[in-house]
């Protein structure tokens, strides 16, 4: 539950994944019965809201600590917060202290330094091990509360942004990344003893996803966690960031086809949604409050906790009062164009993950074939020369 970083270079690789079998898609498309904007009934009743929050700098987060109207209005809708751990300042500390006084209920999500990638993933997990150690410290120094410890996963945008700059670096660092298998395993195993650590020291663990992670579990492959470096971690509570501010033209389509797949899941998800907050390095456009209503309730009929980015965004926007008010009985009907270009690019990219994740395989069985077909011709035309030469030598006479 977390900021939706998408830097050029991941839209780059994205798109290319997603949109290499547009056109053959495209024309299944077409033959399919045609699609008809989807009603979603509200939940009835509003669900457990977690904001994401402090991701904006200390000065940004002691400003609305210390402002009754904001902890009154976070009370009134029995809101946690996913607390962004940067560092392990005594100032953070006290603005943690004054909401555990004020009794709103929080998760501390972990990140790393910003000289650190921000971001935990499969190449960082033994700084993610220290993170923690630094964490437990801080937290017991200070008498810190928290009900639940966020894992952030995400790659290391600096590095790929970086790589980025010269193409040959960029294809070389995917080309080793798509044949490291092994580091999907060791990402995995690291991850799995870090969650069970964390949960020993008694706290759920919660981690926050990419919502591509859906796709890839689709198709049954581990493409996007190699190339980025992503860990598929397994926690007691998953929260996918289905964000619609990465599209606006597919709107609540995001969060309906990321809601379905929730479903019959392999562990318990909740959905996020976003973002509130203008991210112009990110090109992310804030949500409207039409549209964040709508996103609100079609991820309330799927989960019974909604994760909220940001806070800060609530705040800026007035829209924290708008929420207490909020009829989360009422039906919200999600346009055709919007179902179509959600469900388009859902298709597009398990297609695109499918077809990259066996490349190297159907490269491999190409050759095969054609280093087969060239001996047959070979083959053939050396039989075919020898029985030449052989009715040629029985035509021969002796003068």
């Amino acid at each position: 539950m977390k900021r939706f970083f998408i830097t050029s270079s991941i839209v780059a690789v994205i798109t290319v994944l997603a949109f290499t079998t547009a056109g053959s898609l495209q024309r299944v498309a077409a033959a399919e019965a045609k699609v008809e904007a989807i009603r979603v009934q509200g939940p009835g009743t509003q669900p457990q809201i977690f904001f994401a929050c402090c991701d904006q700098g200390l000065s940004d987060m002691e400003s609305w600590v210390s402002n009754p109207l904001v902890i009154s209005q976070l009370q009134a809708l029995h809101a946690g917060l996913a607390v962004e751990i940067s560092d392990f300042t005594p100032e953070r500390a006290q603005a943690v202290r004054k909401l555990n006084e004020a009794g709103i209920p929080l998760t501390a999500w972990l990140v790393m330094s910003r000289e650190q990638g921000h971001y935990l993933n499969g190449l960082n997990a033994p700084e993610a091990e220290e993170r923690f150690t630094q964490f437990e410290q801080w937290t017991k120094e200070n008498g810190l509360k928290w009900g639940a410890v966020g894992l952030d996963i995400e790659p290391n945008f600096d590095q790929l942004k970086e790589a980025g700059k010269h193409k040959g670096s960029f294809l070389w660092l995917m080309i080793k990344r798509f044949f490291d298998y092994g580091q999907v395993e060791r990402g995995r195993k690291a991850y799995a003893g870090l969650i069970q650590r964390i949960r020993a020291a008694g706290y759920p663990v919660q981690t926050y996803q990419m919502p591509f992670l859906a796709e890839e579990r689709a198709v049954h492959s581990t493409l996007i966690e190699r190339l980025f470096g992503i860990v598929d971690a397994r926690s007691d509570h998953e929260v996918l960031m289905a964000y619609s501010s990465f599209n606006h033209a597919a709107g609540g389509g995001i969060p309906l086809i990321y809601g379905r797949q929730s479903k019959g899941g392999p562990q318990t998800q909740t959905l996020a949604v976003g973002t509130t907050l203008d991210d112009k390095a990110a090109g992310l456009t804030a949500l409207s409050w039409e549209e964040f209503s709508r996103d609100l309730i079609v991820a309330g009929h799927f989960s019974h906790v909604v994760g909220v980015y940001s806070l800060e965004g609530c705040i800026r926007q007035s829209y924290l009062p708008r929420m207490a008010l909020l009829d989360w009985s009422q039906t919200v009907t999600i346009p055709a164009d919007q179902v179509a270009a959600a469900q388009t690019f859902d298709k597009h990219l398990r297609h695109a993950i499918w077809i990259f994740s066996r490349l190297p395989y159907v490269v491999i069985a190409l050759l095969v074939v054609a280093v087969t077909f060239v001996w047959w011709l070979m083959r053939r035309r050396s039989a075919r020369h020898e029985a030449l030469l052989l009715l040629g030598g029985g035509n021969l006479r002796p003068l």
